[in-house]
């Protein structure tokens, strides 16, 4: 028929042609809700990290603090010196010259590779009353038998790499006393001031003479008893937390061992980090 081929034929759109106009919406919903995700992702990146967390991403603790722990008066019958030497690596042991098994003791100490300090008996205020025991150092004594006391007690140790007094409230105060000592000391030795009294000069006789030294913060075991040996332990911390350093004076009693065993751990889990005595001295 005339025209018909003229005529403009509609035919019905194929499947893949609408099947492409229904992806548009939902490529619409995917791309909205992907640039929310990166946009989120990207921000989170640009976020600082927290501080003063406990732990990392990667699980390492800050460091909070270095802890010196010194055990003093070793060398005698009964003491736990297996419990004490698990408490930490880095642990001190102060090493009486004059004790029972103080020979024996700083062997075994020595072949586990614990850092040794002779603990120089020295006298008290209050002597004869109040005694530190044979050998010690005495103000009575001359400057050449204050010097070969001083040797003598040194040698007895002779794995001790550095000395701290035991008792000396009196001869610590003495200066010429503390000129005698720290002039006996072989090569490369340090002391630790036990601080046994507030008169001591000590500290300052050690730094005129480029003897390198420090002082303790906190007796932890004056009062045996495991509330206050904690709440002392605790101080020592806070010290440790505040100045970057604390050192802390004990015994081997049974309390002190058993707070030392409970939370010596949880000090390492928070951050501190017990050190040996002759990595702060100066």
């Amino acid at each position: 028929m005339p025209g018909r081929e003229g005529k403009r034929i509609l035919r019905p759109r194929s499947g893949s042609h609408i099947f492409a106009l229904l992806l548009i919406p939902v490529a619409a919903v995917l791309g909205f809700f992907l640039w929310g995700f990166l946009r989120g992702a990207v921000e989170q990146l640009r976020r600082p990290a927290p501080l003063h967390t406990e732990t990392s991403a990667l699980g390492i603790l800050p460091h909070r603090g270095d802890i010196v722990l010194i055990l003093d008066d070793v060398g005698f019958d009964h003491q736990p010196l297996e419990t004490a030497m698990a408490i930490d690596p880095n642990v001190n042991f102060a090493v009486l010259p004059n004790g029972k098994r103080s020979i024996e003791f700083a062997a075994t100490l020595h072949d586990h590779g614990f850092e040794l300090l002779c603990h120089l008996p020295m006298e008290p205020e209050g002597f004869p009353r109040v005694s530190p025991g044979g050998g010690a150092v005495m103000t009575a004594m001359s400057d050449a038998e204050i010097a070969r006391t001083t040797r003598t007690n040194i040698e007895t140790i002779r794995f001790a790499r550095g000395v701290n007094n035991h008792m000396g409230s009196r001869a610590t105060a003495d200066r010429r006393v503390m000129t005698d000592v720290l002039g006996a000391f072989p090569k490369g030795m340090y002391f630790i001031d036990s601080r046994t009294t507030g008169n001591s000069v000590a500290g300052s006789v050690a730094h005129e003479m480029r003897v390198k030294t420090a002082s303790r913060n906190v007796f932890l075991d004056d009062v045996q008893d495991v509330a206050m040996i904690r709440h002392q332990l605790e101080a020592l911390a806070s010290t440790a937390a505040t100045r970057g350093i604390a050192i802390g004076i004990g015994h081997m009693h049974p309390t002190t061992m058993q707070v030392l065993t409970e939370d010596a751990p949880k000090l390492r889990a928070k951050g501190f980090r017990f050190v040996r005595a002759s990595a702060v001295v100066e």
